[in-house]
């Protein structure tokens, strides 16, 4: 059996908590719309793929009348078995995952407290950054990462763009890349990427007080659909999703907070153009 994709997966989440929300045990799902507990169930847990009109049943029990996140629902239902372009590499599931949600994604907010976000990245830095967390990957296992890594930012690029708020703590900025010109060039990137309307780049002080950040990185994805956002936490040798809207909303407050705390836009910006002519 084949992995569910992510869009599968966002779409059983989804209808769970339109359940939940509605008070409604599998039992009774079934009695009210023909479908069995035990297939509302799959559903759910992402092991089957959906029908649109089984989806359209059950947000119709479920007394669902937003058209927009009716629409968003069915348009995972539909795409629910499509393979993306990632799918072809080799990639680990949880890295596929995020290259899936960023692509379904309108917006991500993203904090770093020591690297450039990987939507932000050159090839040169990427290739560094790959190597110096993977420690022992032969160059030829570090190249395809460098592309999918590359091929990634293609949201940001899109006739309808992904909106992205990266908040970069000073410390990635000063850090020392192996390779000559690579954290100039790196620096130039982010100065050229802040051009975008849709993007906005941030820098937190290296002096700034104790904040949310001090915990570490992550980063929020949103879909534009209440209860559909995901908080991604990244660590050396593993990653962890959070699906929960409270556990969501909390990284969200922090987010909030954390632009409070960083330099204004233009300030990040002439911050960078400062260390990037400290990179000679």
């Amino acid at each position: 059996m084949t992995a569910p994709t992510v869009r599968r997966r966002r779409l059983g989440s989804g209808l769970r908590r339109l359940r939940e929300d509605a008070k409604l045990t599998l039992e009774e799902v079934e009695s009210r719309t023909g479908l069995s507990a035990s297939k509302v169930s799959r559903l759910e847990s992402a092991t089957r793929g959906a029908r649109p009109v089984d989806v359209e049943v059950l947000m119709n029990a479920y007394g669902l009348v937003d058209s927009e996140v009716r629409a968003f629902l069915l348009t995972l239902a539909r795409d629910g078995g499509k393979r993306g372009w990632w799918q072809s590499y080799d990639l680990v599931p949880v890295y596929a995952d995020l290259i899936g949600l960023e692509s379904d994604a309108s917006s991500v907010n993203s904090y770093e407290p020591l690297l450039i976000p990987g939507l932000l990245q050159t090839a040169a830095y990427a290739r560094a950054v790959i190597g110096a967390i993977s420690m022992t990957a032969p160059p030829e296992e570090i190249a395809p990462l460098v592309e999918v890594r590359m091929a990634r930012q293609s949201v940001l690029t899109r006739p309808k763009p992904l909106r992205l708020r990266a908040i970069i703590h000073e410390a990635a900025l000063t850090a020392r890349a192996p390779g000559h010109g690579v954290m100039r060039d790196q620096l130039q990137r982010l100065l050229d990427v802040a051009e975008y309307p849709h993007v906005t780049i941030q820098v937190l002080p290296a002096d700034a007080e104790l904040h949310p950040g001090t915990a570490g990185g992550f980063t929020i994805l949103s879909f534009g659909q209440p209860g559909l956002d995901v908080t991604l936490l990244e660590h050396l040798d593993s990653s962890l999703y959070i699906e929960e809207p409270a556990d969501v909303a909390r990284y969200s407050e922090a987010y909030e907070r954390l632009t409070a705390t960083a330099l204004p836009f233009e300030k990040s910006l002439s911050l960078i153009a400062s260390k990037k002519e400290a990179h000679q």
